[in-house]
């Protein structure tokens, strides 16, 4: 991770990283907004998040990133489309360590 830009590199499976900084959350759903809110007061932790919204600007600007080689993405694994249902069990199994791509293959 750190070869990829990162300051600090968190075991979970080691370490409790709830009980530092923020949880940033990037989709959210009413019941993520709900669940933020609780624990922000209950547990006195900070939940953050949001909808990204795609527009042409913001797209055009990752497509220069990427192609000058200053944002690197990761791809974890690759699945075809048949095989979709086996591509969500493995992100859902939360272990993934990059972005997880659907391929579609046109006839």
């Amino acid at each position: 991770m750190k070869s990829l830009g990162a300051d600090t590199v968190i075991d979970y499976t080691r370490e409790d990283f709830t009980k530092n900084g923020v949880f940033l959350q990037n989709i959210m759903e009413l019941s993520d907004v709900l669940r933020a809110l609780w624990t922000s007061i209950a547990g006195r932790k900070k939940i953050k998040g949001g909808v990204a919204i795609g527009n042409q600007k913001g797209m055009s600007l990752i497509a220069e990133l990427a192609a000058d080689g200053t944002l690197k993405p990761v791809i974890d694994r690759s699945y075809s489309l048949e095989q979709i249902a086996e591509a969500f069990k493995y992100v859902e199994r939360g272990h993934k360590k990059g972005n997880v791509v659907i391929t579609v293959a046109h006839r």
